[in-house]
């Protein structure tokens, strides 16, 4: 089982939108060297949305090259059609990702139900550990606890992103679904709160610029320390807030740019970010000591 800091890793991009190869491979190198513990590869933040699936793929097969077995790869194969999510969940398997991670259809608001059904689909065509991944807010249709449990059922699925940031939930969750699946927070703010009550780790953003903190803290919390997880936590709280200061990935690239690890790329319909939230940015980034 992954436990610990699971960076939700940004597609680095040149300035004409194209994929910078070079400085991905040198963010897998600098997540190893940092302590991250996994890397998600094209998830809501490596800009799944506006990648072509041939990228998506081509993405997803180059952090498992680079990343070589120094940590686990779990790709973001999830999408709003069923069979596209098969297809991009079997290109996945073959290119060699240790696990998939799949968003709650998005837009078409699909019924319980059809959630079900979906991940089911995508379970009995691929035999590949799926991470179940409710975020409400982006995709417009909320994963109940009780729908998780049901497809906890299912041997393919091991694991669960809850993103909502809501700690009733994740404690409901945890106390029906824990014993079956890793339970891991898509909240960086709450995300320690999350494993102290039970969860495995974080699927993390703040990683991106941050990432031997936010392993720190999910060790914190892994280990039941609950005071000093909750100091850290609040000392990084100034750097989660600006990761959020614009849709992400707006912030985090930028962030990630400042840093000098990657380029100025990003694709439309998302910008750069606003030249009037980029002091905020760069102010967070300077109190943690990043730059």
């Amino acid at each position: 089982m992954i436990t610990g800091s699971i960076v939700a890793l940004v597609t680095p991009m040149n300035a004409d939108g194209s994929v910078d190869w070079e400085n991905l491979d040198r963010l897998v190198d600098f997540h190893v060297k940092e302590g991250t513990d996994a890397i998600v590869a094209v998830g809501t933040t490596g800009e799944s949305a506006t990648l072509e699936t041939d990228e998506h793929v081509a993405v997803i097969e180059r952090v498992v090259k680079t990343a070589a077995g120094r940590r686990p790869v779990i790709a973001g194969t999830g999408a709003n059609n069923t069979s596209e999510a098969i297809e991009l969940t079997q290109e996945a398997k073959r290119v060699g990702a240790d696990a998939c991670l799949l968003v709650t259809p998005y837009y078409n608001k699909p019924p319980q139900r059809g959630l079900i059904k979906h991940h089911e689909a995508v379970a009995a065509a691929v035999d590949i550990p799926q991470w179940l991944y409710n975020v409400p807010g982006r995709t417009g249709i909320d994963m109940l606890p009780e729908t998780i449990a049901e497809l906890a059922k299912v041997p393919q699925i091991t694991a669960v992103k809850e993103a909502t940031g809501d700690m009733d939930r994740a404690r409901q969750l945890i106390d029906l679904v824990g014993d079956q699946l890793a339970v891991y927070s898509g909240d960086d703010a709450t995300a320690y709160e999350l494993i102290l009550l039970g969860g495995k780790g974080n699927i993390s953003v703040t990683a991106n610029v941050a990432p031997a903190m936010m392993h720190e803290l999910c060790m914190l919390a892994l280990d039941g320390k609950a005071d000093e997880a909750r100091e850290l936590n609040e000392r990084m709280m100034h750097l989660h807030n600006a990761m959020f200061v614009e849709a992400n990935p707006i912030p985090v690239k930028w962030a990630v740019e400042r840093m000098g690890l990657s380029g100025s790329g990003i694709r439309l319909p998302l910008v750069t970010l606003d030249e009037r939230l980029q002091p905020k940015v760069e102010l967070a980034l300077k109190d943690a000591g990043i730059i």
